[in-house]
């Protein structure tokens, strides 16, 4: 029995190492990354750098409308939040900032826009968030380069 535990321990400290949960990280900040990406690409005329899609506004006033603010408002900021929150968190840059403002979006999303999407939609952005801003962007993240800049 003592074998056991004792591999099983060994395949922990592994796992537990910094290239693994760098990976992992890196892993979970492309996945949220991809889900707001896809997203703020729905609200950009094709073809158009970050030019909002008119057609915006107007699902924003009827099929959005329980959000708390005007659609000439919440429209662009969703949709340049969309944009560069992703474009962080890919490269690792603000993780936790990033992953706080999608984490935000989020609840956003969940509480005016589709409050029955907890399950296992919003449920799966809220833990990947929260992970993020828990442990940060991990060892392949420009964070670790920032903080070692700082640190001379």
């Amino acid at each position: 029995m003592n074998r056991i535990f004792a591999f099983y321990d060994r395949g922990v400290a592994l796992a537990a190492g910094r290239i693994p949960e760098g990976l992992a990280l890196l892993l979970l900040r492309v996945a949220l990354a991809g889900v707001f990406w896809r997203s703020g690409q729905t609200k950009v005329v094709e073809g158009g750098f970050l030019q909002i899609d008119p057609s915006q506004y107007d699902l924003f006033a009827s099929e959005f409308s329980g959000l708390p603010l005007d659609p000439s408002i919440a429209v662009p900021l969703t949709t340049y939040a969309e944009h560069l929150f992703p474009v962080l968190l890919l490269f690792g840059l603000a993780t936790r900032l990033s992953a706080g403002a999608l984490l935000v979006m989020t609840l956003v999303i969940q509480f005016f826009v589709f409050p029955d999407a907890w399950w296992p939609v919003h449920s799966l952005w809220v833990a990947m968030a929260a992970m993020l801003i828990v442990r940060g962007g991990g060892l392949f993240s420009l964070d670790v380069l920032v903080a070692k800049l700082r640190a001379k």
